[in-house]
């Protein structure tokens, strides 16, 4: 199941499983048949072998994306997208985008991204920022030189870690990925950060079914862990054998008494359980009915007799509308997690966030491109006071386990961002970004490029202000500091909004230009003074340019067509001119403002000379307000 793909790692073996149906034709039923049931390896061999429709080819995709084969998820994806591009369901697009990046086509994954989402994605430049941006720097070791074991699920276990394995795994395989059922060992970790002394844990621990995810209480004598059910049952239209948290004791040299927890349900999964330091709480992720998303992340309190309160979800800022998974929290408090719905490298990525109370955490924090990468990236463990942990992730094929030093990251006295439009959240290639200092000092520009990106160095312990500048639009502007110690690399989203977003009497032109909308200004026959009523209206642009200071407009002003072409165009200027004037006496910077006459050129409504209405020419005399930055 979708839910449970990240328990139990795949690689795909074909030799033997196209024989299943050699007796007879495969047919799509028969591969449905096995799709439902999650049968994924032996449903994507008849896929193949079969005409490829549109449901062949998306269960075709999920059964390579369930199991981690990205190359071929893009390959039966990028057929449905050609073939069946209007009538794919949403969840896809989201799909073949993770798979798109688990390629490292990071490009086109964000262009698919975008039509799931409604907005721009650039993965490479934020996890190039999240690198740049975290607090801590990494320096990794695979902790088994086997790398085809399917380790991962990792925990403190005392001086040892207990984790979870399909190594010496034997009997019937599993249908989801026809690899071993997974068990759970223990073992020691050396000074190479190899693990060494490896153990599996005895019965009652370890039985038929998949054992993953351990979790000890500070006295090592009751063990929380994961147990798969023992058969599928049917929830909604899937065929599901939900994942349930077993509770085991230490007594007289041996563990005893594995049961099931009452948190545990046929009806959904509880998955990953993580006790915080003093044993209080637990963590834990599960799909239970109310929450945000397939997987979230929830806390239960668990009293001095060991009994269970009612779960409470995490809430929005941690969890989303995908999977929230594999929660650690660590001694100091601090939420450790996987995640493939906040925005990251694609796939599962492991985020951070600081506690606030009890269910409320800080916006989560990616940990940057070294622990994540384009695949899976999960079940972060740390020792706070060592600054050493574990992890695991399926980048190199199978699950494996890794071990990290972390460091304080050098400090860069550096600020880099991107222009984008506040509405459409469309890059602005072409937008002007200027850095200041605390006294207003122009200390550097640059013109961004198609990118939409600017980066500017900067020096420790001073203040600046950073102003983006786009023509039509408002300019943004952003205020920050750098200092001695904390994060000094700072990456801004700057996001300008159009003049024609923000100002109902602004509209932009289906030829482009930029209008501002006014009650047409009169002046008596033959004259151009300004009247009361024109300065009233000219009152509503001067208000507008104060309230925006770096806009920039064009006056203009058309005369009716009555006179000679000569006399309306000097009478044209005249009223434009006026009007500039009466801008300026009001307060307005005249380096701001231009004006021209046009006479009798562009009327609205064409009409023979002489023969228009009165409604006519009065409609061709006007005063126009042109934007022109």
């Amino acid at each position: 199941m979708k839910r449970m793909r990240k328990i139990y790692y795949i690689v795909f073996v074909f030799c033997s499983i196209t024989t299943l149906f050699a007796q007879k034709k495969a047919t799509v039923k028969d591969g449905n048949s096995l799709f439902q049931t999650k049968s994924y390896v032996k449903a994507a061999a008849i896929y193949e072998q079969v005409a490829p429709s549109k449901e062949v080819l998306q269960n075709l995709g999920d059964c390579y994306y369930y199991n981690f084969q990205m190359s071929n998820a893009v390959r039966a994806y990028k057929q449905l997208f050609t073939t069946f591009k209007d009538s794919i369901e949403k969840e896809v697009y989201f799909r073949f985008a993770n798979a798109l990046k688990g390629t490292k086509d990071f490009e086109k994954g964000d262009s698919v991204m975008k039509l799931y989402l409604g907005y721009e994605q650039n993965t490479q430049r934020f996890m190039k920022s999240a690198s740049r941006n975290s607090v801590m720097s990494y320096k990794l070791e695979i902790m088994s030189k086997d790398k085809n074991k399917g380790d991962f699920g990792i925990s403190f276990y005392g001086d040892k870690v207990a984790f979870s394995s399909t190594r010496n795994a034997m009997g019937k395989s599993y249908g989801w990925n026809e690899k071993p059922y997974l068990d759970l060992f223990s073992a020691t970790v050396d000074d190479k950060g190899q693990l060494t002394n490896i153990e599996p844990f005895p019965d009652p621990i370890n039985t038929k079914f998949h054992e993953s995810n351990a979790t000890f209480t500070p006295d090592g004598r009751i063990m929380y862990f994961n147990r798969s059910g023992d058969k599928q049952v049917k929830v909604g239209e899937e065929m599901v054998a939900t994942i349930k948290i077993f509770k085991a004791e230490f007594k007289d040299g041996k563990w005893i008494y594995a049961t099931k927890l009452p948190l545990s349900n046929d009806e959904y999964s509880v998955e990953h359980p993580c006790l915080t330091k003093d044993g209080k709480q637990m963590y834990f992720a599960s799909d239970m009915p109310g929450g945000q998303g397939s997987m979230d992340l929830y806390v239960v309190d668990i009293d001095a007799n060991g009994i269970f309160g009612q779960p409470r979800n995490l809430g929005p800022t941690i969890n989303t509308l995908h999977r929230e998974q594999f929660p650690f929290i660590s001694t100091d408090g601090t939420l450790y997690f996987a995640s493939d719905g906040h925005q990251g490298c694609g796939n599962l990525d492991i985020f951070m966030a600081k506690k606030i109370s009890d269910t409320e955490f800080d916006k989560p924090v990616n940990l940057g491109s070294t622990i994540n990468s384009e695949m899976d990236d999960f079940n972060y463990i740390i020792d706070e006071e060592k600054n050493q942990g574990y992890f695991a992730s399926n980048r190199e094929g199978d699950d494996n386990l890794y071990t990290f030093v972390r460091e304080p990251n050098k400090l860069q006295y550096l600020v880099e961002g991107e222009v984008r439009d506040k509405k459409t959240l469309a890059l602005l290639p072409g937008s002007t970004v200027k850095l200041y200092d605390d006294k207003g000092v122009l200390l550097d520009e640059v013109l961004v490029g198609k990118d939409g990106d600017f980066m500017f160095n900067t020096e420790p312990n001073k203040k600046y202000k950073i102003m983006a500048f786009k023509d039509f639009y408002i300019p943004a502007e952003s205020e920050f500091e750098t200092s001695k110690n904390g994060k000094v690399y700072l990456d801004l989203q700057m996001k300008v909004e159009s003049y024609y977003d923000a100002e109902d009497i602004i509209n932009k032109k289906a030829d482009g230009t930029v209008l501002i909308d006014l009650e047409n200004i009169y002046f008596d026959l033959d004259k151009w003074n300004i009247k009361p009523q024109a300065a009233q209206v000219l009152d509503v642009l001067v208000n507008l340019l104060k309230k925006y200071p770096y806009m920039e407009i064009q006056i203009g002003s058309h005369t009716d067509s009555r006179a000679s072409a000569m006399y309306n165009l000097r009478l044209s200027n005249k009223r434009a001119a006026s009007a500039l004037e009466y801008l300026v006496q009001n307060g307005i910077e005249r380096r701001r403002l231009s004006s021209v006459g046009y006479g009798e050129t562009k009327p609205l409504i064409i009409c023979p000379k002489n023969d228009c209405t009165e409604e006519e020419h009065a409609a061709n005399r006007r005063c126009t307000f042109m934007i022109l930055k």
